[in-house]
């Protein structure tokens, strides 16, 4: 039974959730849920490491204890301390703080006082409006979680794509081990490149289709086979992803790809354009009358209709065939034209690496330039920088410049937008950096207006540069606050300042429309992974997915450009 490194985390965080909501103490929490972090974005399987008796401790972060904790969920698929506390705890109980506004203090009050142990019940206490009733509630607090429980519904039974790639990649690789197999590919909104999808839907290009489902129903991290039959099969995953099989002739593979991708939206669009040219599209191929006149190749299918090759990551149905159709697609943007990574972090606050080796690493990936971001003292969990350390850092970052040939460090830091549009540090020290990251970290329940003026009035500061995580949401995790964004945009295209897609699996903030309307707009933005170790400084690749989804080239991007170019634009 294989274990992915996305089992581990979810099992810290679920130990951390119900952790919090007992009361535990928050040293013990923040463990967890460090650890969670650290494993769920390691390169390697840390299965792999256990079975090879590798060193855990060595991963930074992680002691003994932790350590222990993952060789057991390896060794067994489950860890008894979890075991123990879920058998305390109702099971739906830690799903409440999935809703906005609910920490563990506002969960166990809601339990104490209305019995609420689920959402369904949460729901039903807020439209019955009991939960306005409780002391420190209130209707706003109420209306709120009407509003959100809306979104966590529609995140449920979503994953993440970050952990649906930990599952996907290594069955595809199963797959395409097998004798007589020529071609593999996940499709759906995991090739679209969605930051969550559904469910897998996986083709196979193989004569012997019944060989092809009797080798994937085998698969060891299979638990259920929900159907089998001679071309397609349907299993469910231990994780709960749920895997369609569809085996194809080569005759069929681009058209079953191009459906099977989707979206539906976009598959009905094109449908249309053949049904008014006489024709029928379906997965199987392009039809006239009972001859398939194309389908081996979705490039010869976008042909018959006068278009140029739609990337997977575009087809949403919101005018790419229309682009299409006058040969404007835009050359989206690749991780190839990325040139360096404007936001990291560093032992000196929250992260896990030094200055030289997340310096090492970018260079490893080919980087001109890198952004030292670390927190100031003021939003750091755990510790931050001040003015001095700030001043010290400078002293490490320059000296570290004079002994490294390639790349170039640039002095930055991430500071807080405070309620009143104020940055947190004094500007005597931000004149001193090459860019400033601002972020909202606090107050995410002012009003629209409020909201948005706040983060304009810091945008007057002359030391802002680039707003990270615009939007402040976590998927799956923390809606957006409320903000009218492209007045911001407008705000910060006037003003020379920019806006991130940051990188980090759950955040993908600006989400893919709003990246397209930047571009609409005509600001740059930046793509940065908010790396706290250094593998996590591959997760630039879920930066680029979502940039493309948002119609981005690569001169929509700060960071494809020079540094010199870079120096130029970051000038106010």
């Amino acid at each position: 039974m294989p274990i992915h490194n996305s089992d581990v985390e979810t099992i810290f965080n679920r130990v951390a959730d119900l952790l919090e909501i007992e009361g535990a103490n928050q040293f013990r929490v923040r463990a967890y849920r460090n650890a969670a972090r650290i494993v769920g974005g390691f390169s390697r399987n840390v299965a792999d490491m256990v079975e090879q008796a590798e060193d855990l401790t060595e991963l930074s972060g992680i002691g003994e204890d932790l350590a222990g904790k993952i060789e057991e969920i390896v060794r067994t698929g489950g860890l008894e301390q979890l075991e123990e506390i879920e058998r305390r705890t109702p099971p739906g109980l830690a799903e409440l703080l999935k809703v906005s506004g609910l920490g563990p203090k506002r969960v166990q009050v809601l339990r104490e006082e209305l019995g609420i142990t689920s959402l369904d019940e949460l729901e039903r206490a807020a439209k019955e409006g009991q939960i306005r009733q409780i002391r420190g509630f209130g209707e706003k607090i109420e209306t709120g979680i009407l509003k959100d429980l809306k979104r966590v519904r529609e995140d449920e039974g979503r994953t993440l794509l970050m952990v649906a790639e930990q599952v996907a990649e290594p069955l595809v690789d199963y797959l395409r081990e097998a004798e007589g197999t020529s071609q593999v590919a996940v499709a759906g909104s995991y090739r679209r490149r969605k930051e969550t999808v559904g469910d897998l839907d996986i083709l196979v290009t193989r004569d012997d289709g019944a060989g092809a489902i009797e080798r994937f129903v085998q698969y060891e991290d299979v638990a259920e086979v929900v159907s089998k039959g001679e071309t397609r099969s349907t299993v469910m995953l231990r994780s709960g992803l749920q895997v369609d099989l569809r085996v194809v002739t080569s005759e069929s593979y681009g058209a079953a790809l191009l459906y099977f991708t989707g979206s539906k939206p976009h598959n009905i669009h094109l449908r249309r354009l053949a049904m008014d040219r006489g024709l029928k599209i379906n997965e199987y191929g392009v039809f006239e009358g009972q001859d398939r006149i194309a389908g081996g190749r979705e490039e010869e299918i976008y042909a018959l209709f006068d278009l140029s090759l739609i990337p997977p990551e575009l087809r949403e149905d919101r005018g790419e065939i229309e682009v299409a159709q006058n040969d404007a697609l835009p050359e989206l943007v690749t991780l190839d034209d990325i040139r360096g990574d404007l936001q990291m972090h560093t032992k000196s606050s929250d992260g896990h690496a030094t200055l030289e080796e997340m310096a090492r690493m970018a260079q490893s990936l080919g980087y001109e330039y890198i952004a030292i971001t670390d927190h100031s003292a003021y939003v750091a969990v755990t510790q931050g920088l001040d003015v001095e350390a700030l001043a010290q850092q400078i002293d490490d970052i320059d000296r570290l410049n004079e002994e490294l040939e390639g790349i170039v460090l640039l002095k930055s830091i991430e500071v807080d937008i405070l309620e009143d549009g104020s940055l947190d540090l004094p500007d005597d020290s931000l004149k001193r950096l090459d860019l400033t990251i601002c972020s909202v970290h606090s107050k995410f329940d002012l009003s629209r207006a409020d909201q948005t003026e706040r983060i304009i009035r810091a945008m007057d500061n002359p030391y802002f540069t680039i707003l990270a995580h615009p939007t402040g949401r976590r998927i799956d995790e923390r809606a957006p606050y409320d903000v009218d964004i492209e007045r911001v945009m407008e705000a910060a295209l006037e003003r020379g300042c920019f806006l991130e897609i940051n990188a980090y699996p759950d955040r993908l903030d600006l989400n893919d429309v709003h990246a397209k309307m930047a571009k609409d707009v005509g600001i740059k933005l930046a793509i940065s992974t908010d790396a706290h170790r250094v593998d996590e400084l591959n997760y630039m690749r879920y930066g680029v997915g979502q940039a493309r989804r948002g119609w981005l080239e690569a001169r929509d991007v700060l960071n494809t450009q020079p540094l010199s170019d870079l120096r130029s634009l970051l000038e106010r």
